[in-house]
């Protein structure tokens, strides 16, 4: 797959979702709660395969700022003090691809154990 980069990133804080346009027109728009339980971080993602933390209670969470690192990533600084995790332009896309299936299994991890979702303020 050829790397894909982004030419437009917009952040709208009201609805809690970033949106973001890449090279060959593929446009996602990415809720803060998606892209918060699918950081990158080693706090979430873990240090390997099956080392993933879920995180709950994530609901109304959003991104206080956006900060570019290099040319090829963001650093997404939430609301709720967690900063860590490099966005690159390659998980970006990944997560925009693939953001039914994974929010799906993201639900049904919750529900395994014994967690749902709250209602939001959407």
């Amino acid at each position: 797959m050829a790397k894909r980069v982004p030419i437009e990133i917009q952040l709208h804080q009201k609805s809690r979702k970033l949106e973001i346009e890449f090279d060959d027109g593929k446009r996602f728009v990415l809720p803060c709660e998606y892209l918060r339980v699918h950081s990158p971080s080693a706090e979430v993602a873990g240090h390997g395969p099956g080392q993933e933390v879920l995180q709950i209670g994530k609901e109304d969470v959003g991104i206080n700022t956006i900060e570019q690192v290099g040319h090829y990533a963001v650093q997404l600084v939430f609301d709720d003090n967690h900063d860590t995790g490099i966005y690159s332009w390659e998980y970006l896309y990944e997560l925009g691809i693939h953001q039914e299936q994974k929010w799906k299994r993201y639900l049904e991890r919750l529900e395994e154990a014994g967690h749902s979702r709250k209602a939001s303020n959407e």
